[in-house]
């Protein structure tokens, strides 16, 4: 093992070893409320989708302490903007196509207690154009913002500070 290799595993390993874990389910894409893609084929669209929530909700666990668990299920999802046919299909950001999703999650501690749950709970953001955009563009901003604005209400703040 290389220097590089052996600061890299030194780095990480405490990292990984205290986070917390998320499980995400989904349903069908094609029954979720708006998940429709622009200039890409629907099946590769929904798998960019699943990934980039996936690696969302992993880096907001991350701050979580070992232990702890979140089963997360994606009941339905409407992204921010709307897809519109313009020469090509193009997703549209305007304030009245806000992000909208429904959930289904449990959070459990270390011995497995529930410290958080609800069936079918609908988050949205009806000002997401509206308020201060920070960090760089990517994709899926308002939708990863809204998802950290959840995090950070239902999750992070049941979860006893040491």
């Amino acid at each position: 093992m290389n220097k590089l290799n052996l600061v890299i595993l030194i780095v990480c390993t405490p990292f990984l070893a205290n986070a917390g874990e998320a499980s995400v389910k989904w349903l069908d894409f094609n029954d979720y409320r708006d998940v429709r893609p622009a200039n890409e084929s629907k099946s590769g669209y929904h798998k960019r989708i699943a990934k980039q929530f996936e690696k969302h909700i992993q880096k907001l666990m991350a701050g979580v302490p070992a232990g702890y668990k979140l089963d997360l299920t994606f009941e339905d999802i409407d992204l921010a903007g709307d897809v519109r046919f313009n020469m090509h299909d193009i997703r549209i950001i305007k304030s009245v196509h806000f992000p909208r999703m429904k959930l289904s999650y449990t959070l459990t501690d270390k011995s497995g207690k529930i410290l958080a749950q609800e069936d079918k709970k609908v988050i949205k953001d009806l000002s997401f154009m509206d308020r201060i955009r920070m960090g760089r563009d990517e994709a899926l901003y308002f939708d990863k913002r809204l998802l950290k604005d959840w995090f950070d209400e239902h999750i992070d703040a049941v979860i006893p500070k040491s």
